[in-house]
């Protein structure tokens, strides 16, 4: 297939002619990277969006335009009036700030605070919670009106409790578990009872006397919150409870409205997670009617969407039953029409669907794991068109109605480019390219991106960034960065700069990223690895990667770091006992070292329950293999961390010391799950500390000693 020549490429068959002293690139200084950070990319345009189907927005000069896609004529572009309100809380009231500027008009006046005031779709109300009891304000009178009245302590109604904020509704929620029918005229919420769930103590240091945090927090095994799903109407009266026992062992996932707002329908499933069912409830009644259900071996995740056709012609979701993301559309009674994507690779966002043209519109990962690109396939069926092209990772905005689109395009070592493409995948202009002059004045150390093969045959991606100018039989350390949870792969061909990066090539350091079966790139089929036993192939395959790193020319096995914080901590203290064969240092960053000692839903949806996976949950356990501690593990830790209790790394700690192993412990002290500020420059210090002296050998350059 004939391909283009980038014009960044046909620049370097011009440089290669130069006479040599031209093309002497300089290296990055300490300054340039951790003082005064130099960019080395030039901006791309600034476009922002759609104006309508066949002009982008982009910003020039401070201004907005709107591109002709065609012509490339850029016109002035004024955004249209802004028709909607807005409402947000200060000093513990609502205020609602309309669209035409005028004062702000405060709608509470109450002592207590009102929490996530969302205006309903009409703007003529605005719901919230208080003393997690739920309340709406009608706008034009300011008549409150209150829907539950047993809000306490432990009854929280339109308020998450904590493991559904964190697991389920998601942090981005902000705890509000209430939701609007398009129509304005219902309120769907959940009601919690925290009565059951235990009480974890956080402990703060601060003042003469410190004071104890209390949160209800479900560990592996524990009860959960009881939970109702009820809908109210806007104006108030009975509430309809869903025909669900709260009673029950189960968990309830965000509910989506049907877009006439006739019907909720609810996400359902049990304790066990690997069922689940749609529910549409009966807003008059709360009797339910199953319009989907799938059921797997291993775990199910949540939909985090319903993409619903016109006219009640059906509804699409995404779900890997199949072993890999792919597109179902199904009929409004829940029957299955087609499936609209099938293969060995994943369907990521689905972004738009075009019922005039038949047509969907949605990114995936299909031309290589590491790539997104943007695809468009029939809604009738049939194999998808790949719109994007070449060997990039692909950022698309689509234009409605699908006939254009920008992408920001890149890999990992080609700094990003812009251009406008039509729905044929024909490229109409490049709008930039991050490549500039500068950027070709510097040496930067490459990123290589390669495969290792897991001791079962598996294939997975490795990128490693060598030092430079290595010298032929000079041995150096390795320092591995890794995340490694359940479908979060770190590992990604696009451009990422790695300034820090660029330092420690310079100083000798081979910078490894790694990913394992579970990451995402094997689909649902590699995820299905880890049932019953979270951790165990994971570091395997890590050791599996390192062991053959170790093979590479110039690498020494001697001095084989790794470092990762939360999952990845917990990773890294698995690497340092499971794998002290291989890994011979390490910095755990917030880790759990044991899935005993973490929450309910998200320990649970992979491991079971303790009671019914004893050995997994043993094998798992960092300090089950804490005995063949041999290197050196520093252990570090958030005082306060109210997502992975420091409780973690004070048992692993505790272990150690019992079995006379020495190590390194660091706490911030009222600090959460992670740090910033002070901390966060101390805690990047310290670790180029433990770098330099541990795998550089040598001291810590003078240079960060006076860094902030």
């Amino acid at each position: 297939m004939h391909k283009s020549i980038p014009a960044w490429t046909a620049g370097l068959c011009i440089m290669a002619a130069l006479p040599t002293f031209a093309q002497e690139k300089k290296t990055l200084s300490f300054d340039q990277i951790f003082t005064k950070p130099v960019s080395i990319t030039e901006p791309l345009p600034g476009v922002r969006g759609w104006a309508d189907k066949g002009h982008y927005i982009e910003m020039r000069s401070g201004k907005q335009v709107a591109v002709d896609v065609k012509s490339g004529t850029a016109t002035p572009y004024t955004p249209p009036p802004a028709t909607g309100s807005t409402v947000s809380v200060k000093e513990n009231d609502i205020y609602l700030q309309r669209p035409d500027g005028s004062a702000p008009i405060r709608l509470t006046t109450t002592e207590a605070e009102e929490k996530n005031p969302t205006l309903s779709p009409d703007e003529k109300y605005v719901a919230f919670t208080r003393n997690n009891n739920l309340f709406a304000i009608e706008v034009a009178t300011q008549k409150e009106i209150q829907y539950t009245t047993d809000g306490s302590d432990v009854i929280y109604n339109g308020w998450a409790s904590w493991v559904y904020y964190e697991e389920i509704l998601g942090r981005p929620s902000r705890y509000r578990a209430f939701w609007w029918s398009p129509d304005s005229r219902k309120i769907a919420f959940m009601r919690f009872d925290d009565s059951r769930v235990p009480v974890f103590p956080i402990y703060s240091e601060k003042g003469q006397h410190g004071y104890l945090e209390n949160t209800r927090y479900p560990k592996a095994g524990d009860p959960n919150p009881e939970v109702r799903l009820a809908i109210v109407p806007v104006t108030g009266g009975n509430i309809t409870w869903a025909d669900f026992n709260e009673k029950d062992d189960q968990y309830f996932g965000q509910p989506f409205w049907t877009p006439d707002g006739s019907t909720l329908w609810a996400q359902w499933m049990p304790r066990e997670q690997n069922q689940l069912f749609l529910y549409a409830i009966d807003s008059q009644t709360g009797a339910k009617k199953v319009v989907y259900q799938e059921q797997q071996k291993t775990w199910i995740d949540w939909f985090t969407d319903i993409y619903f056709l016109a006219n009640s012609k059906g509804f699409i979701v995404k779900s890997d039953r199949s072993g890999w993301d792919h597109l179902y559309l199904h009929n409004m009674d829940g029957s299955l029409n087609k499936q609209l994507t099938s293969g060995n690779w994943r369907v990521k966002d689905l972004l738009q669907i075009n019922e005039k043209k038949g047509a969907i519109y949605f990114t995936a990962r299909k031309e290589a794991t590491t790539r997104y690109d943007l695809y468009k396939a029939d809604l009738k069926g049939g194999a998808p068109q790949r719109l994007t092209f070449g060997e990039f990772s692909h950022d698309v905005k689509l234009a409605p109605e699908g006939d254009w689109f920008v992408t920001t395009y890149s890999n990992l070592n080609t700094p990003p480019r812009m251009a406008l493409v039509s729905d044929k995948g024909k490229v109409a202009r490049e709008l930039g390219n991050a490549r500039g002059a500068t950027y070709d004045s510097y040496k930067l150390a490459p990123t290589e991106l390669k495969t290792y093969k897991t001791r079962d045959g598996l294939e997975l991606p490795i990128t490693i960034i060598w030092p430079f100018n290595m010298e032929p039989g000079k041995k150096y350390p390795v320092l591995i960065s890794i995340y490694g949870g359940p479908d979060a792969g770190t590992i990604y061909d696009t451009y990422r700069p790695n300034m820090p990066g660029q330092w420690f090539a310079q100083e000798g350091l081979i910078q490894v990223v790694i990913d394992n079966r579970a990451a995402g790139h094997l689909g649902k089929v590699g995820m299905n690895y880890i049932h019953r036993q979270l951790g165990k192939y994971e570091i395997e395959d890590y050791m599996d990667a390192a062991r053959w790193l170790a093979t590479q020319p110039g690498v020494d096995a001697s001095r084989m770091g790794i470092t990762g914080g939360s999952f990845g901590g917990y990773m890294t203290c698995m690497a340092l006992t499971y794998g002290a064969d291989v890994f011979t240092h390490g910095i755990a960053n917030f880790s759990v070292t044991d899935w005993q000692l973490y929450d309910s839903h998200y320990t649970e949806r992979y491991m079971d329950l303790p009671k019914d996976n004893k050995e997994g949950y043993k094998i798992t356990s960092v300090m089950t293999h804490a005995e063949k501690y041999k290197g050196l593990l520093r252990v570090v830790h958030g005082t306060m961390d109210d997502n992975v209790h420091l409780q973690n790394s004070v048992q692993l700690v505790d272990k150690f010391e019992d079995l006379g192993k020495h190590f390194e412990f660091m706490v911030y002290p009222g600090e959460r799950h992670g740090w910033g500020g002070p901390k966060s420059t101390h805690s990047r210090n310290e670790n180029y500390r433990f770098y330099y002296q541990n795998l550089l050998q040598k001291p810590l350059p003078d240079f960060f000693k006076g860094t902030n």
